[in-house]
């Protein structure tokens, strides 16, 4: 039988969770759903799955805007914690059921709408066990369950990588060490990156920086970054994949994450990793293995780890290989078979409830 479902993403920009919206809306294209997304109109994510048999209901007024949009489907799926509100209340009209994805490991708002959105839930999605224990603390009755990210599976250009080794801040033959995440220091922790870079640039020259995307924080990384010549900014883009490609290691030292989902895209190119020990990003990045960790606001940790894998280019293949193996098993496929499968659930509990005497 045929379900429709309401994607709701009402972001703006395009971060990781709206790259995960479209990767699953893509994925269920494939079964039986009828797919509906509600999201702000004139963002990346609307536009980005026009090729894609989804019924787009844009909304302009943020997020209480959507609720609206979301008649007239069997389930809601909220993918960003905001809008959860929005979900609850349609819940409350019409009895529709809701879930929400939890992809961040901050604390959640200890207020009266906060603790009733999350109890009513049909069930709350944790992207990593760490995000699940955030919830959990919060309030153990609510309904649980982990689904994990996934991999892009992001094209690209061989070509237009090998430009980017030579053009954007990296000299061919170089060690080009690549970041990729929005330009937000307070999660991402982009000065420290700044910090290394210049503690390196006469010791190592070779070593070369390269931080990929844009975000509300990038004058200020620019302006403190201004006279290193190791380092280089690109802003926003696209084609992830290229960049991806062209880097030696890939770097994510940020201070909270819910599980940093740009890693399995990185080990999908058989990249070497150094990332924080914070939030679901020890369960995939494994200490010795695919990578090397460090603890958040460690600029010393982060500049040894790089000189280690700048000095041992048979443990990079050995980490990227690691890792590479572990991607396959977070690709779309099998976060959509999971995803699909808990639609299912909670519909049917859904229905056997409605059909108790009351």
């Amino acid at each position: 039988m045929t379900i429709s479902i309401a994607h709701v993403n009402v972001s703006r920009g395009f971060r990781g969770g709206e790259r995960q919206t479209e990767l699953l809306i893509r994925e269920l294209a494939h079964a039986d759903v009828r797919q509906v997304l509600v999201a702000r109109r004139h963002e990346p994510l609307a536009e980005r799955v026009k090729d894609v048999a989804v019924e787009v209901r844009a909304v302009s007024r943020g997020r209480f805007a959507a609720m609206n949009a979301t008649l007239g489907v069997d389930l809601i799926h909220v993918h960003e914690g905001r809008s959860v509100y929005a979900a609850y209340l349609r819940s409350l009209r019409s009895r529709t059921p809701y879930i929400l994805t939890r992809r961040i490991d901050n604390p959640i708002g200890d207020h009266w709408l906060a603790h009733r959105a999350y109890r009513r839930a049909a069930c709350v999605v944790a992207v990593a066990p760490q995000v699940a224990e955030v919830v959990s603390a919060y309030d153990p009755s609510i309904r649980l369950r982990v689904i994990y990210s996934a991999a892009s599976g992001l094209s690209v250009d061989a070509a237009r990588s090998a430009a980017i080794r030579g053009v954007d801040g990296a000299d061919p033959g170089k060690l080009l060490v690549g970041h990729v995440g929005a330009l937000d220091n307070k999660q991402k922790a982009q000065q420290i990156i700044i910090q290394v870079a210049r503690e390196l640039q006469e010791t190592h020259p070779n070593i070369q920086f390269l931080l990929v995307g844009g975000g509300d924080d990038e004058a200020m990384l620019r302006k403190s970054a201004e006279g290193l010549r190791n380092l280089a900014f690109t802003g926003f883009v696209d084609n992830v994949g290229d960049y991806l490609a062209a880097f030696d290691v890939f770097i994510l030292p940020s201070n909270r994450e819910g599980i940093g989902s740009i890693l399995f895209d990185a080990m999908e190119q058989r990249l070497p990793i150094v990332a924080s020990r914070v939030g679901g990003i020890p369960g995939i990045v494994h200490d010795g293995e695919n990578g090397i960790l460090i603890d958040p606001a460690r600029p010393d940790q982060l500049k040894a780890a790089l000189l280690r894998l700048h000095d041992q280019p048979e443990l990079r293949r050995e980490f990227g290989t690691n890792g590479e193996r572990i991607a396959r098993n977070y690709t779309a496929e099998i976060m959509g078979k999971h995803y699909l499968s808990l639609y299912r659930s909670v519909l049917d509990d859904h229905r056997s409830a409605r059909m108790l005497p009351q």
